[in-house]
């Protein structure tokens, strides 16, 4: 990667970070090298500099190589992971309920990072400047959400897929639980969502900096058993933080176990909140061939329905998408 780049004309005033990712390729995507001027792997004419810098011509942009991260070592405790699907370039994985996704605050090991590293452990070398551990991540999951998620193999993969978010070709279907009765059959959710006024670990839809949300919702069964709930399928067009959950909750049908936004009164009906994500489908960085990927549906799903004498067949709902 190191490398020595000249400003011509037709740069003149580029921001730095557009510049350097436009000259060294597809494998290396704006945000990541951000970190790397931020990380001072990047100079302009010797001296470090901001991402937001404008380049002139004649000046002498310098990447260097980053220093190699201290190894990690593997979580002991992390459970195994159940790979989908793999070949050069991608990872399927169906993610358990209850595992992080990488690591962070309050949740340093045990995660689905670690999991990997384990499974795959050239992915090692996709660590980013600045310390940063989230080799292949490009999407993540809620901690209790369970489901299918697509990790690139390669730098290249991570480029191409994180533009497929971007551009959200990426089309992702999950399963919910509610609380209640959905009295229609199909619901389109558009409530803008950003971060909640006053609590910062939720979102809301009364954000002061909202962001346009959209989610589709469609009744598969409807349980009307003490306590009534309702399973829908839910097609969400933009991937907000806790976006579905929220969703749903302004509807008047939370999750059920969702006591961030559902309250504690309907915690105890799940040993989570109830969401899985059942379906995922993107365009493969080589061959862009169009590809699905399903995630069975989880044991704590299967009891909950079986409980209430409500049979699901798998293979009919995905044929309804």
């Amino acid at each position: 990667m190191p490398a020595q780049l000249k400003v011509a004309s037709d740069h003149e005033r580029m921001r730095l970070d557009v510049f350097v990712s436009s000259a060294l390729g597809p494998e290396y995507t704006r945000s990541q090298v951000a970190r790397m001027i931020k990380a001072g792997l990047v100079t302009v004419n010797g001296a470090p500099s901001r991402p937001s810098s404008a380049v002139h011509q004649g000046d002498a942009v310098a990447v260097v190589e980053p220093p190699p991260m201290e190894p990690r070592e593997v979580s002991l405790r992390a459970p195994s992971i159940d790979v989908l699907y793999d070949d050069e370039e991608i990872i399927i994985v169906n993610k358990p309920a209850g595992m992080t996704v990488h690591p962070a605050p309050g949740h340093p090991d045990a995660t689905l990072v670690d999991a990997l590293l384990a499974r795959f452990p050239e992915l090692a070398t996709m660590a980013e400047a600045g310390g940063v551990l989230r080799p292949g991540i490009v999407h993540r999951l809620d901690k209790e959400t369970s489901g299918v998620m697509v990790v690139a193999r390669t730098p290249f993969a991570k480029a191409a897929l994180s533009a497929q978010f971007k551009a959200r070709t990426v089309k992702k279907i999950y399963l919910a639980i509610v609380r209640g009765i959905v009295a229609r059959d199909r619901i389109t959710i558009e409530h803008p969502l950003g971060r909640h006024p006053t609590e910062r670990k939720k979102m809301s839809i009364r954000s002061h900096t909202p962001r346009d949300a959209v989610s589709n919702v469609t009744v598969l069964a409807r349980m009307r058993d003490e306590p009534p709930s309702t399973l829908v399928m839910v097609m969400p067009e933009t991937g907000r933080t806790h976006q579905i959950r929220v969703h749903l909750a302004s509807i008047g049908h939370p999750c059920v176990g969702d006591a961030l936004y559902g309250g504690a009164k309907g915690a105890a009906e799940f040993p989570r909140h109830a969401l899985h994500a059942m379906y995922l489908s993107i365009e493969h960085p080589r061959t862009h061939q169009r590809q699905i990927y399903l995630a069975p549906m989880p044991e704590d799903f299967r009891a909950y329905l079986s409980a209430r004498a409500v049979a699901i067949d798998e293979a009919a709902i995905a044929a309804r998408i």
